[in-house]
């Protein structure tokens, strides 16, 4: 018999992904080799190509390629990607994007339904469980057949306020009834006031208990007559509660108007549901046991104590079910959130605990030789977690897999094996490759981030004194305790710790408590086709109004998105052909050549400037070319938050996560006496682009407003005035206020992450 194995020749297997003449969005002729097999970091400053690289080049032709292998029944149900301009791409392998977009965010969705182990526990449960309450969708918040009755499977109700709307100091006559639509005088009042079963002149907290039912639910049968505009007419006695039930809680309250929404929102107060006290399932779900424990027993517990609880479950039918929740448990205590409970919902989760969370399902896989490609894996991490994220990107390396990371952080930098950088500087100025190398020879080149791993960090050596303090008392939401503390006015201040410290919590109590704040968070702006700089900031209609005086034209010909849009591509300057199962093509509008507008529009000027030649200024440009002060304001808002290179007109979904998180922040940038409360405002930033926030911070102090800032970033932490240090470490091991004081005075704290960081840092 021959001997296949000699008669076989040798394969070679490509050694790199290999990328030329890409042209994406701000590319220029980008040609690339990138290591198979190996970690390769992308850096450079915001807005200088690198997820033009990763994300819209390499990832997009990838997913492409790989619906082309399925059939046209199939790709034509499935997300639609149209060809990259590059001139070639090679040797392309699957990849698996773990992008920086929020985790599903509803009230329906917690760590245990995003990451699938709660149904494991339900079948667990249904397996093994006693008394058996059915299948698993019997256990089950989001069926019928296992939710909570009352509150359907939200775990929380939103009832009447009782005790703001009576006054039991008060009759009904006298105006107990403090909800207006409700109170004495309204011919709704009416059916309390004159209701012969209730004595209108005794105070409502002197009522019997029988007397109290029949003013809020009333009685069958019962009358009552009262006066309106159409005259006297006698009714069914209607309950106080029954009513207010009827007309506002059992209606979409967005269907009626703000005025009235706003009003009822101060009568109603939401907590735990009373039939389930939160746990979102029904009686016979909450009834079932194992080893004395419900599932919402395990659910609320933190996931270090659930391994353990199940690790003692060894019955031959639900021993391998246990065994996978464990196994994918621990995968979520390996990278740092052991912290965490299954109960606990996603919208209350951070942006790196997110992030991670996404991660966890990878960690598990078999597959090898697969392109992982990470957005900023870092963000939302303090130093001491960024340790436990590069573990796991070894980790999916060392399994055999190609791993590209868009990233700022210099202790993920450093753990690449390939770098590079993307510059020199953003926007038009960028699209090139400066550097590729490793990190060493990165922090040894001249480029941008090359001077900035160079760069040490230094303590600021002056702060500024408190003009007063606002307080936070006794806060315990979450894994808080009882926590007391003071945010000093007319300073900066700073609230870090680790990942599951309370950081995030105490910050929406105060803000809760200062209502008056301006909070500029982590949610999304929108971004479409159709949002660009000049809408997002609201200059536009200036804009506008200036070119109808300018030209006597109507203001709506001026916008793209009304009476003055090209008929042909309507407004959105290209013609997206969709091809079905085949590739969607991309053209630019050849009637307006992609400026939006029909052309008697683009004939119209000012100052020798068409609409169209405005939108497509840079904010520098047209901070020269306008006189108006409002639109000054709102464009020199751009410049401090270093995005003058952006024109007006760019789509704001071409925006990388950091331009986006600072055209935000620009928008908030126009008070004096406030409060301001940013959540990580170094999200996205390069380590260069982190000077100019610093910069920005300090107008808005030195300008009278007080200043909270979330976040890890050691650098801001040592430029602040004021430091609240949370921990010592996350979930129930925090929740505690560790450290109050300058960053100098911090140096000094032994049991604190951030102090060891620190000290590291700038030695």
């Amino acid at each position: 018999m021959p001997d296949l194995a000699s008669d076989l020749m040798p394969l070679s297997t490509p050694r790199f992904i290999t990328i030329t003449g890409a042209s994406e969005n701000n590319l220029k002729d980008v040609t690339l080799r990138i290591p198979k097999g190996r970690l390769t970091v992308f850096t450079g400053v915001s807005g200088s190509g690198k997820s033009s690289v990763v994300f819209d080049t390499i990832a997009v032709e990838s997913q492409r390629q790989l619906n082309e292998t399925f059939t046209w029944f199939v790709r034509n149900r499935l997300p639609k990607y149209e060809r990259p301009h590059a001139e070639a791409l090679e040797d392309l392998s699957p990849a698996i994007v773990v992008d920086q977009r929020p985790i599903g965010g509803h009230s329906r969705s917690t760590v245990g339904t995003m990451t699938d182990i709660y149904s494991v526990m339900r079948v667990l449960f249904s397996r093994h469980g006693t008394p058996s309450a059915g299948p698993a969708t019997a256990y089950s918040f989001n069926d019928p057949s296992g939710m909570c009755p009352e509150c359907d499977g939200l775990g929380r109700t939103v009832r009447p306020d009782w005790d703001r709307i009576l006054d039991p100091g008060r009759s009904l006559a006298d105006g107990a009834v403090r909800f207006p639509p409700f109170a004495a005088g309204t011919w709704q009042g009416q059916a309390y006031t004159n209701s012969t079963d209730l004595d209108p002149h005794k105070p409502v907290g002197d009522f019997t208990a029988a007397e109290r039912e029949f003013l809020l639910r009333g009685r069958p049968g019962s009358k009552v007559t009262v006066n309106g505009s159409g005259g006297t007419w006698t009714t069914d006695y209607e309950g106080l509660a029954t009513r207010f039930e009827r007309l506002y809680l059992k209606r979409d309250l967005s269907a009626m108007s703000q005025k009235t929404r706003d009003l009822v929102r101060e009568y109603l107060v939401e907590g735990a549901c009373p039939a389930c006290d939160g746990a979102r399932l029904n009686a016979a779900a909450l009834a079932t046991r194992i080893n004395g424990l419900g599932i919402a027993d395990c659910t609320r517990m933190q996931i270090t104590d659930l391994i353990t609880a199940l690790a003692h479950i060894d019955d031959p039918v639900a021993g391998p079910i246990a065994r996978a929740a464990v196994t994918a448990l621990e995968r979520i205590d390996a990278i740092g959130l052991g912290y965490l409970s299954l109960d606990r919902e996603t919208a209350t989760l951070s942006g790196g605990e997110g992030q991670r969370l996404k991660t966890v399902r990878h960690l598990g896989s078999s597959l090898t030789g697969m392109t992982y490609i990470f957005d900023e894996p870092s963000v939302g991490l303090h130093p001491r977690d960024v340790g436990r994220l590069g573990d796991l990107l070894l980790r999916l390396r060392e399994k055999g897999n190609t791993v590209l990371v868009v990233e700022h952080d210099p202790d993920v930098i450093a753990l690449a094996d390939h770098v590079v950088d993307m510059g020199p500087a953003a926007g038009a100025d960028g699209g090139r490759v400066v550097f590729e190398g490793t990190p060493a020879g990165l922090a040894g080149s001249g480029t941008v981030t090359g001077r900035c791993l160079r760069r040490r960090t230094t303590l600021k050596e002056k702060v500024r004194p408190a003009r007063g303090g606002l307080w936070v008392k006794g806060a315990d939401r979450h894994n808080l305790r009882d926590v007391t503390v003071e945010f000093p006015t007319g300073v900066l201040t700073v609230v870090t710790g680790v990942a599951g410290s309370g950081k995030s919590t105490l910050v929406r109590e105060f803000t809760a408590a200062h209502a008056d704040a301006v909070v500029v968070d982590q949610s999304s702006i929108g971004i479409s086709g159709r949002s660009t700089p000049a809408t997002y900031l609201g200059i536009m209609d200036t804009v506008r109004k200036i070119f109808a005086r300018g030209t006597g034209a109507e203001a709506g010909l001026f916008s793209f998105n009304s009476a003055g849009a090209c008929g042909t591509c309507e407004g959105r300057g290209i013609i997206y052909t969709d091809l079905a199962f085949m590739d969607p093509v991309t053209t630019t509008c050849h009637d307006c050549e992609g400026r939006r507008f029909k052309d008697e529009v683009l004939r119209l000027t000012v100052d020798g400037n068409s609409i169209a030649d405005v939108l497509a200024m840079t904010a520098d440009q047209a901070l020269e070319a306008f006189q108006d002060e409002g639109v000054r304001r709102r464009l020199r808002a751009l410049r401090d938050v270093g995005l003058t290179y952006l024109t007006l007109g760019q789509p704001l979904s071409t925006l990388s996560g950091g331009e986006r998180q600072r055209i935000k922040l620009a928008t908030r940038l126009h008070r004096t006496g406030a409060v301001y409360v940013l959540d990580e405002p170094t999200t996205g930033l390069h380590m260069s682009d982190v000077e100019g926030l610093l910069g920005l911070l300090d107008r808005l102090v030195d300008a009278g407003n007080t200043v909270v800032v979330v976040e890890h970033n050691l650098d801001v932490v040592a430029h602040a005035d004021r430091i609240i240090d949370l921990g010592p470490d996350g979930g129930r091991d925090g929740g505690r206020v560790i450290f109050e004081g300058t960053p100098r005075e911090l140096l000094e704290v032994r049991d604190s992450f951030t102090s060891a960081h620190l000290r590291r840092a700038t030695a």
